[in-house]
């Protein structure tokens, strides 16, 4: 569930992007980035209410599968249970062992 949870994000995420690179800043659009007055002919007049429509949904959408996600994230992913404080144990420590201090030689020394 993770895995398709992590690929809806990925796929929303680049449509947001799409989304919000065909935007206009200035207010136009896409309308008016394909000829203004033509686009009115064939019936966009009201493109840039849906892009931002589009934008608004593809957030929450990113939103909620993004905090879905926590859901099934496996956070024990070492492989072993972790102890609780109560069942610590000393096991003791390996003693030490201690090598002399020579550094080693070269050959031909």
């Amino acid at each position: 569930m993770y895995i398709l949870l992590t690929v809806l994000i990925i796929i929303v995420s680049i449509l947001i992007m799409a989304v919000v690179l065909v935007q206009n800043p200035k207010g136009g659009g896409l309308g008016a980035g394909f000829g203004g007055a033509a686009s009115n002919i064939m019936g966009v007049q009201k493109t840039g209410d849906i892009l931002e429509k589009a934008t608004w949904y593809l957030v929450i959408a990113l939103l909620v599968f993004s905090l879905s996600s926590a859901i099934f994230i496996n956070r024990n992913q070492g492989g072993e249970a972790l102890p609780e404080i109560g069942n610590v144990t000393d096991q003791g420590t390996a003693p030490i062992q201690q090598t002399p201090n020579t550094l080693p030689t070269l050959p031909g020394e």
